[in-house]
C-alpha cells in the first residue's frame, strides 16, 4: 500500500486476487490431464513439455520456496526484535542477532520434526498464532487510527524511484497469494479432486483473503505512508498484548517456514534414501547436517540483506510470475489447444507475453531496490 497509495493499492490487491484465482484454477483443471494425476508442479510441467521443463520448473519452485523461507526468517527476527524493544529499547541488540536466534530455532524445529505428518498439533497452533496476529494488528491499528492526527498518504520518493517501487510492489502483490505448490496441495484433496479444489480456491480467494485485506487496509489507514512492512512495529497498546502478538508471529513464522521448506527436506531425504526411525543415528545426523546447513544458509542471507519488502518483490518477479502466471497459461494452452477457440488461444498468449514483461520489469525493479537499500544500510543492517 505504501508505494501504491489508496487507489493503486486497493485496485492492485483486488486485481492480484482475481488473476491469482484464475491462474491457480488453470493449474487445478490440469490435475488429471492425460489420464494421470500430477501431484507435483514439476511432474505436470514434465508431462506437458518434457524432461527439460521438469528440471526448469524444479529450479524455479525451489528458488521460490527458498525466497519464501528467507522472508519467514526475517519476519521471525523482526518479531523477536519487537519483543526486545518493548522491554529494553537500548539499541544494544541488532536485527541480525535476532535473525540468527530465529534461524537457530527454525533449525532445531526442522531437526525435531522429521516430516510434515509429524506436525500434528503444531498445525492447530499455527492457525491460533495467525489469528492472534490478525486480531491484534486490526484492533490496535483501529485504536491508533481513531486517535491519530491526519496521516500522510502521498507516495514517497522521487518520480524515478516511485516507478521502480510501484513495479516492485506489483510483484509483492502476486507473491502474497501464490506459492507454486498447488498440485502438491491438490494431491491431498478427496475425489472429485478438480471440483473440490475449485471450491477450495473460490473460498480461499473470497472469504480467505478478507483477513489479509483487513490488516492491509486498516494498517495503511492508521499509519499512512509510515506503515511498516511488519505492522506490529507501528501499533500501540498494552505491553502484554503486543508481546503475545509478537510471540505468536515468531512461532507462526517458524512453523510456516518448516512447511515451505518441507519439499526441499523431502527431496534430500529421498535422494539419500533416508528411511526408518527418525531417531536412528544416521537419520538424525543427516537432518542435523542437511537441514541445519540449509537453514544456516537461509539465515545468513536473511541477516545480510534484511529487506523484507524487496525480497518479496524479487521472489514475485523471478519465481511467482513464471510459475503461477506464465507457465500456468502456457501449459493450459498446450494441453487444451485442440479444444480452444482462436480468441481463447489469443487470450492465453496475451497473458504469457504480459506476465513475461512484468516478470522482467519487476526483477529489475527489485534488484534496484535491494542495491539502493544495500548502499543506504550496508549488509547486516539493523532495519
Amino acid at each position: 500500500m505504501v508505494p501504491l497509495g489508496w487507489v493503486g493499492g486497493v485496485v492492485g490487491l483486488i486485481l492480484a486476487t482475481l488473476i491469482s484465482l484464475y491462474a491457480n484454477a488453470l493449474i487445478a483443471m490440469l490435475h488429471e490431464f492425460g489420464g494421470k494425476r500430477h501431484i507435483r508442479y514439476r511432474d505436470l510441467a514434465g508431462f506437458v513439455y518434457g524432461p527439460k521443463a521438469y528440471s526448469l520448473t524444479w529450479v524455479l519452485l525451489y528458488v521460490n520456496l527458498f525466497m519464501i523461507n528467507i522472508g519467514y526468517i526475517m519476519l521471525a527476527g523482526q518479531a523477536l526484535k519487537a519483543i526486545y524493544i518493548i522491554f529494553r529499547d537500548d539499541n544494544t541488540m541488532k536485527l541480525p542477532y535476532f535473525i540468527a536466534i530465529a534461524g537457530l530455532t527454525c533449525g532445531l524445529f526442522a531437526i525435531c520434526i522429521p516430516h510434515l505428518s509429524a506436525l500434528k498439533i503444531w498445525l492447530g497452533l499455527s492457525t491460533f498464532f495467525s489469528l492472534v496476529y490478525i486480531v491484534t494488528a486490526i484492533v490496535l491499528s483501529l485504536r491508533d487510527g481513531i486517535k491519530a492526527a491526519p496521516r500522510d498518504y502521498s507516495l514517497p520518493g522521487t518520480p524515478t524511484s516511485k516507478i521502480f517501487t510501484i513495479i516492485g510492489a506489483s510483484a509483492s502483490l502476486v507473491f502474497a497469494f501464490n506459492t507454486g505448490m498447488l498440485p502438491e496441495i491438490q494431491a491431498t484433496v478427496r475425489p472429485p479432486v478438480v471440483s473440490n479444489m475449485m471450491k477450495a480456491l473460490y473460498f480461499q480467494f473470497s472469504v480467505g483473503v478478507l483477513p489479509l485485506y483487513a490488516v492491509t487496509f486498516i494498517g495503511y489507514w492508521a499509519y499512512g505512508n509510515g506503515a511498516s512492512s511488519y505492522l506490529l512495529n507501528n501499533v500501540h497498546g498494552p505491553v502484554w498484548v503486543k508481546t503475545f502478538a509478537n510471540i505468536s508471529a515468531f512461532f507462526q513464522s517458524v512453523i510456516a517456514l518448516h512447511i515451505f521448506a518441507s519439499p526441499m527436506y523431502e527431496y534430500l531425504d529421498t535422494k539419500y534414501e533416508i528411511k526408518g526411525s527418525a531417531l536412528a543415528v544416521r537419520n538424525l545426523s543427516f537432518r542435523i547436517m542437511m537441514r541445519g546447513g540449509y537453514i544456516m544458509m537461509t539465515t545468513f542471507v536473511s541477516a545480510a540483506l534484511p529487506f523484507l519488502g524487496d525480497f518479496m518483490s524479487l521472489t514475485g518477479a523471478i519465481s511467482t510470475f513464471p510459475l503461477t502466471f506464465i507457465l500456468a497459461n502456457h501449459m493450459y494452452l498446450v494441453a487444451k489447444k485442440m479444444k480452444l477457440s482462436f480468441s481463447q488461444k489469443l487470450w492465453h498468449w496475451v497473458n504469457v507475453c504480459f506476465f513475461s514483461l512484468m516478470a522482467v520489469a519487476a526483477a529489475i525493479a527489485a534488484l534496484r531496490l535491494i542495491a539502493v537499500h544495500s548502499k543506504t544500510y550496508h549488509i547486516f543492517a539493523d532495519m
